[in-house]
């Protein structure tokens, strides 16, 4: 029996709804909560303790609504914040609780998606400059050669729903040439940032053949479904009532219009009230 408890999925905003919503798809019988903070979005340029600090306090504050499982649906988290938060607060502090990010999943599957052994990252400022992603596929896959291209203007434009707008071209076009001049011989192209997923139709439109665009969303969920079946003593937990519940840090109503966006479904959230 489990004990009526949710998974928890967060993101320093809207970006994480693309991977809820494959997790969702793939597990529809458990019960979640989603977190945006979108008070403080975006991550990406904040400094590793800042975005330590505000992923510590909403990871806790998951814990505390009963999210025995935490998924750090956001690249910058992940990077910046989830292996101290794993390491250093987890066996003091919540010994019986897991948080788990996006980039080792992605890192242990995309070698499958490579020929040439050639990828290309594309991700906030605050992932590019972490390497994460440089150290984790080098861990699985030491004969791939990875390059990065921090893409900063993108979060704010998908977030403003300006990203499908002539006026978003420039921006896409300019991060995507900077990265291919780095090495023409790119068959995969990562976006390591979950709200890049809404600028697949316009990458597509410019991408060169030969080159694959590889989302993260159906690599987490497939992950997470992997997780809970060698680990039933947190699955057991987690209530089977297919209910979800979406918090934000920022305004309620805001948050829902641009969350629908997102996750492809109409969305209602509640207030989650920051400890400041």
């Amino acid at each position: 029996m489990n004990t009526g408890q949710s998974i928890g999925v967060f993101d320093s905003g809207y970006g994480g709804l693309t991977v809820f919503k494959s997790i969702a798809k793939q597990l529809p019988q458990y019960n979640y909560i989603y977190l945006g903070d979108n008070a403080r979005s975006p991550y990406g340029d904040h400094s590793f303790e800042t975005v330590y600090q505000y992923t510590l306090e909403c990871v806790e504050w998951l814990f505390e609504q009963g999210c025995p499982l935490v998924i750090l649906a956001c690249n910058t988290a992940s990077a910046k914040a989830l292996r101290s938060i794993q390491q250093k607060v987890l066996p003091v502090k919540y010994p019986n609780h897991r948080v788990l990010g996006v980039i080792r999943p992605t890192a242990e599957v995309v070698g499958e998606y490579t020929s040439h052994r050639k990828i290309g990252v594309m991700g906030t400022r605050g992932t590019v400059n972490s390497n994460s992603y440089l150290l984790e596929i080098n861990k699985f896959f030491p004969d791939i050669e990875v390059q990065q291209q921090s893409c900063p203007m993108w979060v704010p434009l998908i977030e403003n729903n300006e990203h499908l707008n002539p006026g978003a071209d420039y921006f896409v076009q300019k991060y995507l040439d900077q990265l291919l001049q780095k090495d023409a011989d790119i068959d995969c192209i990562l976006l390591a940032c979950t709200h890049y997923p809404l600028l697949i139709p316009k990458l597509q439109a410019i991408l060169p053949s030969g080159i694959e665009l590889l989302g993260q969303a159906d690599i987490v969920a497939n992950s997470l479904d992997v997780y809970l079946k060698k680990h039933p003593e947190i699955a057991i937990k987690i209530a089977q009532e297919s209910k979800r519940r979406f918090f934000t840090s920022g305004d309620t109503e805001t948050f829902d219009q641009h969350a629908s966006i997102f996750f492809g479904e109409d969305v209602q959230s509640d207030k989650m009230h920051l400890k400041v």
